[in-house]
């Protein structure tokens, strides 16, 4: 088997080559914009979901709320008891 080596057959080789890196350097932009776009919307879910919940601390700052009854239990609160406290002489 005789193989011979031409000029085109080179520069063929060697433009698959370059089309080969050129591809694979914007599929990796293509990948990095995508990665980027995710995380910036992660993290304006993460500023509104903060803001959100800045405002409703601002809203009830300083207001006092009275739960009654079963409440506590239903909010996760635990059972406590009122313990009156007498001054010691």
């Amino acid at each position: 088997m005789v193989v011979t080596a031409s000029i085109t057959g080179l520069f063929k080789t060697i433009l698959i080559i370059l089309g080969a890196f050129v591809l694979l350097r914007f599929l990796g932009q293509v990948m990095m914009a995508k990665r980027n776009m995710e995380e910036e919307r992660r993290l304006n879910r993460n500023k509104r979901t903060f803001d959100e919940e800045h405002e409703r601390k601002l809203k009830n700052f300083g207001k006092i709320s009275i739960l009654k009854g079963n409440s506590r239990k239903s909010k996760g609160m635990s059972d406590a008891e009122d313990v009156e406290y007498e001054e010691v002489n």
